[in-house]
């Protein structure tokens, strides 16, 4: 029997974030597609070997779980060169979006063409996964979660590779051994405070009441934690993320200044990099928009700092409240100055940019590996009773 491999993959609103196996492959793909015909233009053979796979996703997906079956899809960094290409729209749901299945079909695909472990017969490879994932915290209140995982097990996908460097005309069945859902605040608090081998590591934390702020690219959740638990009644998910900022931000850009961006990620990019923050090239001039992204973002950041405001008034004990996700990255530097000159609430942000990109699929990954490992223990033998 085939082993099924262990996956872990945030599906996030800027990208696909996954871990795989032992820690042995991870991926980051931008959450980007744009659907295609089967002739895609390449110059020769060669020159599309030699490229990097991921620049050049070109799929057909076959899934029962799809509501538009046998689609072509441009995926990821090829997605953003089209004009037709789609990304998630806030008030959306992730659990019912083909976006989302397409992605992390994809993504497994693009692990399981890699891999020596899996069957495989022609140009056909049977490729076994136990995945964990998430989804907002609203979403799994609303009994989401049920319906996602169902759309993913005891089914068969198939991700055909068309006309992508390396993998051209090879297919992928995915099936699931066993598939997680998360709610993503809970994820979070994982990740705080287990270790992979699910080992306690921040002791402080365990019985302390916290807050938990994830902002994401179409919702925030805030899961709400005492003595080791999370409080579903009180944890509270919300409608409102970065995309819809950072889209008002491209369009800005392109009115005022002529400069197309290709995608939100460009605007993410601009906004935090370490260089030229805030600054793009116009016509070869290194321009500022920082009146742009300033008054885009505080306005934001106001809105995510009265969503902490109202749920630490309902939970005054609240000791620390930890922001996480990609948006707490983009807000960050926004939300501490509006902190220090309004309620000085005891809040904490990931220095480290990439923890806090990375967080959720870290934590997909203990709690999966939890999973497999308790699985996998041998079962006490049942005593018997002498007569």
């Amino acid at each position: 029997m085939t082993k099924s491999r262990v996956a872990a993959i945030d599906v996030g609103n800027d990208s696909i974030k996954a871990i795989f196996g032992e820690l042995d492959y991870e991926l980051n793909i931008p959450n980007i597609i744009a659907r295609d015909t089967e002739d895609r233009p390449v110059i020769g053979i060669e020159e599309l070997d030699s490229k990097d796979p991921l620049d050049g996703i070109h799929i057909k997906v076959h899934s029962p779980a799809l509501k538009e079956n046998n689609v072509i899809y441009r995926v990821g960094n090829l997605a953003t060169k089209t004009d037709n290409a789609t990304e998630l729209d806030p008030g959306s749901s992730k659990s019912e979006e083909d976006q989302t299945l397409i992605m992390l079909l994809a993504t497994l695909a693009l692990d399981a063409v890699q891999q020596t472990g899996f069957p495989k017969i022609k140009n056909v490879i049977d490729a076994s996964y136990t995945l964990g994932t998430g989804l907002p915290l609203r979403e799994v209140k609303e009994g989401k979660d049920a319906g996602y995982r169902s759309r993913l097990v005891g089914n068969v996908h198939q991700v055909e590779f068309l006309v992508t460097p390396k993998y051209q005309g090879l297919k992928v069945n995915i099936k699931f051994n066993e598939v997680k859902v998360y709610p993503e605040g809970f994820a979070a608090y994982i990740n705080l405070v287990m270790d992979n081998n699910s080992k306690i590591i921040n002791k402080d934390l365990i019985d302390k009441r916290i807050l938990i702020q994830d902002i994401g690219g179409l919702s925030t959740d805030i899961a709400v934690i005492k003595k080791r638990n999370v409080d579903d009644d009180k944890a509270q998910g919300f409608n409102l993320g970065v995309s819809e900022s950072l889209e008002a931000i491209r369009e800005e850009i392109r009115k005022k200044h002529g400069v197309e961006l290709d995608s939100r990620r460009d605007v993410v990019e601009i906004i935090t990099r370490k260089n030229d923050r805030n600054h793009i090239m116009v016509k070869g001039s290194r321009t500022s928009v920082h009146d742009i992204t300033d008054r885009i973002l505080l306005d934001l950041a106001k809105k995510q700092y009265r969503l902490l405001r109202n749920v630490w008034q309902k939970n005054s004990q609240t000791e620390i409240c930890y922001f996480v996700g990609g948006g707490s990255h983009v807000l960050k530097d926004y939300i501490k100055t509006l902190n220090n000159n309004l309620d000085g609430y005891n809040i904490e942000f990931f220095e480290d940019d990439k923890e806090s990109i990375w967080m959720m699929a870290n934590a997909y990954y203990k709690l999966i590996m939890d999973f497999v490992r308790k699985s996998e223990k041998p079962k006490e033998p049942v005593p018997v009773k002498a007569n």
